[in-house]
């Protein structure tokens, strides 16, 4: 009885303890919330493997390096890079890159002084010598790194090839002045190589202050560059309110960092620069490895390099082991799509076909003993008839040694363009060049490309009118009083065009110094049903800008002689383009490019970076047209 009572008065207590809990969890219901406390994802496995090193230098500094290995392979190829810009940015998604799903290690390395790595980082550390005291420059860090890593990546055949774009293509050029025995490669891609004659920071003595930016970005900290925001959106605004380059560095603190003290105390090509201008180095110190030396032919940056130091490599006897690729890309296409540039759209993805028929059969024959690449000597796509051109030598016409010299297309009366000479005694245009009206390179508000807003911050990444300047229409400046616009009929027949173009400018002035700005630009149509965005556009061929005081001596400028006529004779950037029936050839020239190039004064002064306002002048420019000074633009025509 007293097991049975007390059986009953546990199953009370139940009922009534049950019943209270849910009269408990009716007054308190579950959390709302969609995250549990407890969740663990899928992860999915990445097929290569990750090694971090610390690569020690010949001086005790070791440099930050990232390797990347397909997972399973053995007796793979290393291709390396050695960059300013954060080894760690490169590092592979899931499926790794192109390269590790074809089989290659890929290496990454911190350059001295910057984000992971070790020592002092220098801009475009020069060669050890009378610009460096040091026992260490990119030469040997390049060649100790590569000694560790066939002597440690157990994975490799012991092969290497280096590749980088822009001043990574600096870093590889560099390789090559002393490489290593296992260096069975290099692939520099719109290398920096003469900063001054025509890459990053002058074209022919006029200087691109809009890389000033560049500078703060890259030597104001060791990691990752921060640019302190401006008061002023439009970079053409700021520039001008500035002043001088001076003016700009010091309002902006520019003038504490020693990069920017050097380039203000080298304006002209001294020393200094000489010194600095890699493919000169490279032809007094030819290697025999084996070099596709690539190039964009509207690349906004680095125009010069792999051009110029594969023409000196060629003229010195030296061609053998080098190759040349020039794609219709900017500065950062070889890597990106290169379906289309301006108006023009390709038929086929160019950069998807230099990687994959000209890039890895090349790797491929000097990394791993595969087919020969059978690259032709000379690879340069035709942006008028829209496909690969190959060659057996570049230029095809030019000024002396050619099979064809180029052909003059002469400035003549009523701003007209004609092969034929002007039997003129007399002629000219002039217009008026102010330093307070520049003429801008980019329709306004110009922003800048590394500031906040630009295409390398992070705020703006979408706006990107700096990588697309070279190619932008030129109408917005072509009704310009100071931009003198000559064009020829339209075409009834297509001119062919296939090497470098040189601007034969006669030309007087009221000052004493001066830019010359010469466009080269194919005229579409006026109405292209098929492709209506192209209907009038102003296509830039060739541009370039040179600075008067140079005329006669790069390295000994001097003052233009006021009201006397002078020749201005410069090269223009490589072309290899059909000015179709339908469209007109134009040439456009002017004094100024703004705020990209520093303007200016128009007064001489012996060192430009420090003219004072009052130095800033008016000066009436005239184009003399007539048959004792003709102005012409030489072209590489052939049939």
């Amino acid at each position: 009885m007293r097991l049975r009572a007390f059986g009953l008065l546990a199953l009370s207590l139940s009922i009534v303890t049950a019943a209270a809990q849910a009269d408990t969890d009716r007054q308190s219901p579950p959390p709302f919330n969609d995250v549990p406390q407890e969740f663990t994802a899928k992860v999915f496995e990445k097929n290569f493997i990750k090694r971090e090193e610390m690569i020690p230098m010949r001086d005790g500094v070791k440099l930050h390096t990232l390797i990347f290995i397909p997972k399973g392979v053995k007796g793979a190829p290393m291709l390396m890079g050695r960059t300013p810009y954060n080894a760690a940015r490169y590092e592979p998604g899931m499926n790794g890159d192109k390269f590790l799903r074809e089989g290659f290690i890929r290496v990454y390395q911190d350059i001295r002084g910057k984000y992971g790595s070790e020592g002092n980082y220098v801009v475009t550390m020069p060669v050890r010598g009378p610009l460096n005291p040091t026992s260490t420059d990119h030469v040997t860090d390049t060649w100790d790194t590569i000694d560790w890593l066939v002597k440690n990546v157990s994975e490799s055949n012991g092969r290497v090839a280096i590749i980088g774009n822009s001043y990574d293509g600096f870093t590889a050029a560099m390789a090559l002045l002393d490489p290593h025995p296992a260096l069975k490669a290099a692939v520099p891609v719109g290398p920096l190589l003469d900063a001054w004659m025509g890459d990053d920071w002058f074209h022919y003595g006029a200087f691109r202050q809009m890389m000033l930016g560049y500078v703060h970005m890259q030597t104001g900290q060791r990691g990752e560059g921060v640019i302190a925001p401006s008061e002023i959106y439009d970079k053409y605004e700021e520039f001008l309110r500035a002043g001088s380059v001076s003016g700009y560095a010091a309002s902006n603190g520019l003038d504490k960092l020693p990069f920017v003290q050097r380039l203000l105390e080298h304006p002209s090509y001294d020393a200094y620069w000489q010194g600095l201008a890699v493919d000169k180095l490279i032809v007094a110190r030819p290697s025999k490895v084996p070099t596709l030396w690539t190039q964009g032919l509207w690349d906004q940056e680095d125009m010069w390099g792999s051009n110029h130091v594969w023409r000196a490599l060629k003229a010195a006897g030296h061609e053998a082991n080098n190759w040349l690729v020039m794609g219709p890309w900017n500065h950062i296409q070889p890597w990106a799509g290169g379906t289309s540039i301006g108006p023009m759209k390709w038929p086929t993805d160019t950069s998807y076909q230099w990687t994959n028929e000209m890039l890895l059969p090349f790797l491929n024959e000097h990394l791993r003993n595969g087919p020969p690449a059978n690259l032709p000597r000379v690879t340069v796509y035709n942006t008028g008839e829209k496909r690969w051109d190959k060659f057996t030598t570049w230029p095809t016409a030019c000024d002396q040694g050619c099979g064809t010299k180029l052909k003059p297309l002469y400035l003549t009366a009523n701003f007209n363009l004609s092969f034929e000479q002007s039997a003129q005694a007399n002629g000219g245009d002039t217009y008026t060049s102010d330093p307070a009206t520049p003429v801008p390179f980019l329709p306004r508000p110009v922003v800048d490309p590394f500031g906040e807003f630009g295409a390398t911050g992070g705020l703006g990444s979408a706006y990107d009118p700096w990588s697309k300047w070279l190619s932008t229409d030129q109408r917005f400046v072509a009704g310009r009083p100071d931009v003198l616009v000559y064009e020829t009929e339209v075409l009834t027949e297509a001119v062919r065009v296939q090497g470098i173009p040189i601007a034969d400018i006669r030309a007087s002035t009221t000052g004493t110094d001066g830019d010359f700005v010469v466009k080269l630009i194919d005229v579409y149509p006026s109405k292209d049903y098929t492709n209506p965005s192209a209907s009038g556009y102003q296509l830039p061929i060739a541009t370039d800008i040179f600075r008067g005081r140079y005329r006669e001596s790069f390295e000994h400028p001097t003052a233009i002689p006021a009201n006397k006529p002078q020749q201005y004779r410069f090269e223009l950037p490589n072309v290899n383009h059909v000015f179709q029936p339908g469209h007109r050839i134009m040439v456009q020239i002017q004094s100024t490019l703004f705020p990209l190039y520093d303007r200016n004064p128009q007064t001489f002064v012996a060192n430009i970076f420090k003219a004072r306002p009052t130095d800033y002048k008016k000066a009436d420019v005239t184009i003399l047209r007539s048959k004792a000074q003709p102005t012409a633009i030489l072209l590489p025509v052939v049939k």
